[in-house]
């Protein structure tokens, strides 16, 4: 592979990491907002409401709870998942960028 292609490869990925640590970034936002409803249904009375739509809900405490908990599962795999592709991308950048150097010497 010869240096241009290396630099433009580096280029893509420094691209592609940008768009999942976004991507990562939202998904952190909402675990903390689903970690945070499950405190407040946790903390709540026996009634409480779901948002579906522009309709607000009476939904079943225990039922909500589960919906949340699930969420926060799906949500932690999925940054997990996040977090394996990033450090995939930072160590081929870098081997990329080794090579480059050692094109350059």
């Amino acid at each position: 592979m010869t240096k241009e292609n290396q630099v433009q490869e580096i280029n893509l990925l420094e691209q592609n990491l940008q768009q999942l640590l976004l991507q990562k970034q939202a998904f952190n936002m909402e675990l903390s907002e689903t970690e945070t409803a499950l405190e407040e249904i946790k903390n709540s009375g026996e009634e409480v409401f779901k948002i579906v739509g522009q309709l607000m809900i009476k939904s079943e405490k225990k039922k909500i709870e589960e919906e949340l908990l699930q969420k926060i599962k799906l949500l932690q795999l999925r940054c997990n998942s996040l977090d394996k592709q990033e450090k995939i991308f930072s160590e081929k950048v870098e081997s990329l960028r080794k090579d480059i150097l050692k094109q350059t010497n």
